[in-house]
Parts: structure tokens; sequence; C-alpha cells
């Protein structure tokens, strides 16, 4: 096993695909083994944080969710887009016309929205409709500067019934139509690690990241120095062993093997 293993202090765990299925009712199917594996990072006294490009609930709904599952989770252990989100809207006094999913707008109740001058976009699932992103679009292109913020820029992810169009498709749109470059808040933006590994006071070369996605969960942790283990489980697919950039430095059936691993180093 490679000696690597033996330095992990922090673990950066990826939540959708990682740890369940998230389903289309607001549901989801825990991933054989991954709650205990959770509950075993947590007893080896290992430092842990949930990174998740969630953006289709708030963090409470979310965690009270992944509660419901049998997950041993709080709200202070996981970092997601929407908050990093508002805090750059408040510092640079951006008023957010929000492309988002209803479930999500709550966490963005402080901020004025009055006559916008900056798109939000997340994972918006069936508020993708053609209308609201020409609105989208529209308020962009009448900008002298458009500013597009994208909560990720994920391809898709897998729920239960298969996998679904995730946030970077319709933010491509948007760059291609109003000719502008999105700022991406979460995965695999540098920033969005940084901050993790901050939380949990540990330094890129003594934390792991475990993720199903080979760009923003693999690609994005190894750009901050990380290691990155990637699961067979979630959107993985057999392609992305012979991916042409992004190399993890281990590959795992699932959660419970990588922590397996990891105990066993120790």
């Amino acid at each position: 096993m490679a000696a690597w293993w033996r330095a992990v202090r922090g673990v950066l765990l990826d939540i959708s695909g990682v740890l369940y299925d998230s389903g289309g009712d607001g549901g989801g199917t825990p991933i054989a083994g991954s709650a205990e594996a959770v509950r075993r990072i947590k007893a080896a006294g290992l430092k842990l944080r949930f990174c998740t490009n969630e953006t289709q609930a708030t963090r409470e709904e979310f965690v009270k969710k992944l509660q419901g599952l049998g997950f041993d989770i709080s709200v202070a252990e996981v970092t997601a887009p929407a908050p990093a989100a508002c805090r750059i809207l408040k510092e640079r006094g951006l008023r957010p016309h929000l492309l988002v999913h209803n479930d999500l707008v709550p966490e963005f109740a402080e901020l004025d929205k009055a006559n916008p001058n900056c798109v939000v976009i997340g994972d918006a699932a069936e508020n993708f409709t053609y209308a609201n992103l020409n609105e989208a679009f529209r308020v962009l292109i009448g900008m002298e500067k458009p500013v597009l913020i994208s909560l990720g820029r994920g391809r898709y992810y897998k729920e239960t019934d298969g996998l679904k169009l995730d946030v970077g498709a319709y933010m491509k749109a948007l760059e291609y139509a109003c000719d502008v470059e999105a700022e991406v808040v979460g995965k695999p933006a540098k920033p969005f690690f940084e901050s993790a590994l901050a939380e949990m006071g540990v330094p890129p070369e003594q934390a792991v990241m475990i993720g199903d996605d080979i760009v923003n969960d693999v690609g994005g942790a190894q750009q901050c120095g990380m290691r990155a283990v990637q699961v067979r489980t979630g959107k993985y697919r057999p392609c992305d062993e012979n991916h042409p950039h992004v190399k993890p430095d281990a590959y795992v059936n699932d959660l419970a093997e990588a922590v397996d691993i990891l105990l066993q180093q120790l």
C-alpha cells in the first residue's frame, strides 16, 4: 500500500455518490457501509469535513436529510457553495439575480436582490426552464461587465433513477451567450478546498479527498496539493480510469474500502 496513506490526518468527503445516491423526490439511498465508515473516521480521531456542491437545499435541510439516513453529520462539518457565495456577494456589494433551486433560496435571504448586478446559478433542477435561463441571460447581457457566479461546475450527477445534468451545462450556456467567464464557487475551485482545509486545521499534504467525480473531486483536490481517491460508486464510470489529465492517487470500490485502507495505516 502506498506510503502516503500513513501521513493522512484529515479526510474530506464528497457526499452525493460517496455517502448516498440522491433521489428526485428529495430522499435518497445510502451506499452500503458508508454510514459506518463515517463513524469509524470520527472514532479514529481523524479530522473530517464534508465537501459538497449540493445546491438543491440549505445546509440545514441537507444535513437533516442525511441524519435521517443514519449519518453522523452536523451543519458545522459541511463546506458548501451557497454560504461561500453569500460571503463573496456581501464583500463585493453584489445584488444577485438567482437561478437556483427553490429550496436553496433561503440561503440568500439576507442579501439585497433588487436591481441585480450579477447572476448566481446553482443546480436549479426543474427551474432550468427556457424562460428562467433567458431571464438570467437578459440580466447578464444588459451589464457593461457581466458577473456570473456558479455554485459548482459539475457536468452531471447520479440520482437513484439515473444520471442528471448538473449546473455546469447551464453555466456554459450562459458563458457562451454572454461572452463571460463564470466565477466558480465550490469544487473544483482551489479556494473552496483551501477553506475546507483551514476549517480542519490540516495542511494539504496531510489530507485526502474521497469522491466520485474525477475532475471536480479528484482533480480539484490534487491541484491544492492533496491526495485524492476515487470511489467506484455514484457517477463513477470505467472510462474515468483513462482520463487524459487526472489520475487519482488510488481507486477503491466504495468509501468503506477506503476507510479500511486508511485505518490499517494509522
